[in-house]
């Protein structure tokens, strides 16, 4: 996968520690699912809820409103997922201590980077299969949806869970325990808002100027990605830009992550 330009080589005999840890975070994630599942599929199923099942029924949106919704949907589930994920328990392990433990593991730093991020993928995958299901239920039919771009629907999911779970580690790492909630709250309203994850990217012609600064939210790549294999005949941005605009925000994002998580926990 291209994503893995973003990821510093893992020496043969550390892939053993880094199965270790991730079975140990899988383990306990297995435990908490039910919270996890309502933490991250919560906020996007209402928004479903009212804007791809109440309004239509209102007729304040056409019914064709859908089809633009629930890639941009799918996206915020995914995205937000993946950075929670990651950010939220990297601020609790360095404000307590218990990442100490992990650090003594004879292995580089980038390998314990590396598998909060890719734990951070896992999750943001579970989310979006859960969602995805839902609200396609809760919308009805949805004009021009297409599962048969599966390869394409793959890649752009694991290049944006890969981008916001590195967006997750700069953070979690970056950030001390008393900002991360005014943190979150400055970067995620704007991200979704102005991530294109309730209108497509080509509607914002009518705004030039707006149109071309949305494109520094890596949310705009995963839910135009998304919209061009799930909704194919609807306007969305090329594959193309997508697939490479992730690939190259995950290596950028990726490499400050590892960077600050590497500061961060050499004293």
């Amino acid at each position: 996968m291209s994503s893995a330009t973003a990821m510093p080589a893992v020496p043969p005999g550390a892939w053993r520690v880094f199965a270790a840890l991730l079975w140990r975070d899988l383990t306990v994630s297995r435990r908490e699912l039910p919270f996890f599942l309502v933490r991250t599929t919560l906020q996007p199923l209402l928004f479903t809820l009212v804007f791809g099942f109440v309004l239509p029924k209102l007729r304040f949106v056409g019914v064709t409103y859908s089809s633009a919704l629930l890639p941009g949907i799918l996206a915020m589930s995914m995205a937000l997922s993946s950075m929670q994920s990651v950010a939220l328990p990297m601020v609790m392990d360095f404000a307590t201590n218990t990442l100490e433990d992990r650090l003594l593991a004879p292995v580089s730093l980038n390998v314990l980077a590396l598998e909060k991020i890719a734990m951070g993928i896992l999750q943001g995958v579970v989310a979006a299969i859960v969602v995805l299901p839902l609200a396609r239920l809760m919308m009805g039919p949805i004009e021009g949806l297409s599962l048969t771009h599966v390869p394409e629907i793959a890649a752009i999911g694991l290049l944006g869970t890969a981008v916001f779970s590195a967006l997750g580690l700069w953070l979690g790492t970056a950030i001390s325990p008393q900002q991360i909630g005014l943190v979150f709250s400055a970067i995620v309203a704007p991200m979704m808002f102005f991530g294109c994850v309730y209108y497509p990217w080509k509607g914002l012609d009518a705004l030039p100027v707006l149109k071309y600064l949305v494109l520094l939210n890596p949310m705009v790549y995963v839910a135009e990605g998304l919209r061009g294999s799930l909704t194919p005949a609807l306007p969305h941005m090329a594959i193309g830009a997508s697939f490479g605009a992730l690939v190259v925000l995950t290596a950028a994002i990726g490499a400050l992550g590892f960077r600050s998580f590497e500061r961060r926990s050499i004293p």
